[in-house]
């Protein structure tokens, strides 16, 4: 069973390069911690806050961070396969360069967030908030992200190509240079009222 901890409070602490293994948090608060080069296996935080903390080139794999609130934390090169963020926030947080491949972001709110040039490779984001965010130049193929909230968010030349469109309204976002596939294509062109023969 993983090591359970519960309504722990950490600040200032130094786990540069720490290993995260099977341990589930609850409800604990993460104060300036730095968790530059760490990695977390298998690690569940659920209801957790983090704050100020520098995940600079941490690597995260099969953990789930459900419900958590990140605010100005740095995320530089971090890396997420197969994780599970439902539910989570971030606010104010650097997120770029970022990777994530596979793992559900569902219910993510990530609103102008600035994401320039991050890679997001089938992931499920079922009802993400990207209002305002900025993904220019970046990667989000193969993913869910029916029901999302895209008012306002910048596309230019991202690659779209087999995520789920649907929820887009390309009136409201900036769109010029993204690249989609023809299938994508048809269903704009419905979610904009064109009957296609």
């Amino acid at each position: 069973m993983p090591e359970l901890t519960e309504d722990a409070t950490y600040r200032h602490d130094d786990w540069y390069g720490e290993e995260i293994v099977d341990r589930h948090f609850v409800r604990c608060s993460f104060q300036e911690i730095d968790l530059t080069e760490a990695t977390t296996r298998g690690a569940v935080f659920t209801e957790c806050s983090f704050g100020g903390v520098r995940l600079n080139a941490s690597r995260h794999v099969d953990s789930a961070f459900t419900r958590c609130v990140f605010t100005r934390c740095v995320l530089f090169e971090a890396e997420f396969t197969g994780c599970k963020l439902v539910g989570s926030t971030f606010t104010e947080c650097e997120l770029r360069p970022l990777r994530v491949e596979g793992g559900d972001w569902s219910f993510v709110a990530l609103p102008r967030a600035d994401l320039r040039g991050v890679r997001l490779t089938g992931v499920r984001m079922r009802e993400v908030d990207l209002t305002g965010a900025d993904l220019t130049g970046g990667v989000l193929t193969n993913a869910d992200l029916s029901g999302g909230h895209f008012a306002g968010t910048r596309l230019t030349r991202c690659d779209l190509r087999g995520s789920d469109l649907s929820a887009i309204d390309p009136t409201v976002v900036q769109r010029a240079g993204a690249i989609i596939n023809p299938d994508q294509a048809l269903v704009l062109a419905r979610t904009m009222g064109f009957e296609i023969r």
